[in-house]
């Protein structure tokens, strides 16, 4: 067959750590040549939805699901009849539709498409995007064609006899802007040492707390720029705390403080070290722009995946450790001071995430993706 004849199912949601790396993938299958049709399958009620608003070319397919309780209660007798009736719709969905292959980056999304496309025959590939592989990547992974891993650890839970080692999926932009663009667009002086401090879209008021009562020493005592993404909810909070810890913040022309960036590549590709939470998706980010971070885990993370996640970049010399009842401004100043006057091993720790960042996952994942196809 040649020209448009191959037709996606792209399932992954619950959260953006499973959700943007699923559209990473849409956007790179939209333009392959042979591209017929994409089906996005996810919760209405979820972010997914807002996001394949976006894309005009993709139909999205509705599944009624959400997460699995953890205890044997009820409600997990009535979630089981949601997830049975979420699976026979997916199915219908596939008899319809008719996928050449299905790809899913995890999340109890996923859960019914998967499962209907074991049972239907349908070759299928998973991408996990943590270092502690979630439930359903676990059940869905020893029948995948392909097992798509974005950290090493994810290999010694996940069974089977495929796995590769790609990284997490990013946009394009990530390879082609460069840091002088980035500081152009965000009106950053070019020979400034700039520093990003970033909790992801709900902020992390640990981070918050800390970065508020240095920010002023910071850009006058190591004569840096000092980026603080606070987090949407957080920003009110954060400045009205600044406006009595540093009453003239607002005539510093070194410091930015949003509450956040819709294009997060701007701060990301400005910066020479980025403080952060351990989220999948923010490694990835942070490992293609080969920076140097300081990673503050969220103690509370399912499974407690961003200390794992946090601690597997440690031992790749990209990264330093701060606990999250360990980070205060004391702490946090000392770290990043002690990198920024430590040439060698600011340089050090950017070399080895340049060594860690993946070339183009999202192009080795399409690829291996239609090598399913039958």
């Amino acid at each position: 067959m040649s020209g448009k004849d191959k037709v996606y199912f792209i399932s992954g949601g619950g959260t953006g750590g499973h959700i943007y790396p699923a559209f990473t993938i849409v956007d790179k299958l939209l333009k392959e040549e042979d591209t017929l049709k994409i089906y996005f399958i996810g919760n209405p009620n979820n972010l997914e939805y807002d996001i394949a608003k976006n894309y005009p070319q993709v139909e999205f397919l509705p599944v009624d699901i959400t997460g699995m309780p953890r205890k044997l209660t009820f409600s997990l007798l009535v979630w089981g009849i949601k997830l049975l009736k979420a699976y026979f719709k997916a199915c219908s969905y596939i008899k319809k539709y008719k996928p050449n292959a299905v790809f899913t980056t995890g999340g109890y999304v996923s859960a019914p498409i998967v499962l209907a496309a074991g049972t239907l025959k349908i070759p299928y590939m998973i991408h996990d995007c943590d270092s502690v592989p979630g439930l359903v990547s676990k059940i869905a992974a020893p029948k995948a064609k392909i097992v798509s891993a974005a950290f090493e650890n994810a290999k010694n839970v996940l069974k089977s006899e495929n796995i590769i080692f790609n990284g997490n999926p990013v946009r394009d932009v990530f390879f082609t802007l460069t840091k002088t663009q980035a500081r152009e667009k965000l009106n950053i002086p070019q020979d400034k040492l700039v520093i990003f401090a970033m909790g992801g879209s709900q902020g992390a008021k640990t981070i918050n707390d800390a970065m508020l009562k240095i920010l002023k020493p910071l850009s006058q005592n190591i004569n840096a720029y000092v980026i603080l993404q606070t987090g949407k909810k957080k920003f009110d909070e954060v400045i009205n705390e600044l406006k009595q810890e540093y009453p003239d913040f607002e005539t510093n022309p070194d410091i930015m403080v949003r509450p956040y960036f819709d294009e997060m590549v701007y701060p990301l590709k400005s910066a020479d070290i980025v403080i952060a939470r351990a989220g999948s998706l923010s490694l990835t980010e942070i490992l293609q722009c080969h920076l140097p971070s300081i990673l503050v885990p969220y103690p509370y993370a399912a499974q407690d995946h961003q200390r794992k996640n946090a601690k597997e970049m440690c031992e790749r010399g990209t990264s330093l450790y701060l606990e999250d009842s360990e980070c205060n401004d004391n702490s946090l100043y000392k770290l990043i001071t002690g990198i920024v006057n430590d040439k060698d091993k600011l340089n050090s720790m950017r070399e080895s995430a340049k060594n860690c960042a993946k070339t183009n996952p999202a192009e080795q994942i399409v690829k291996q993706l239609k090598s399913i196809i039958e």
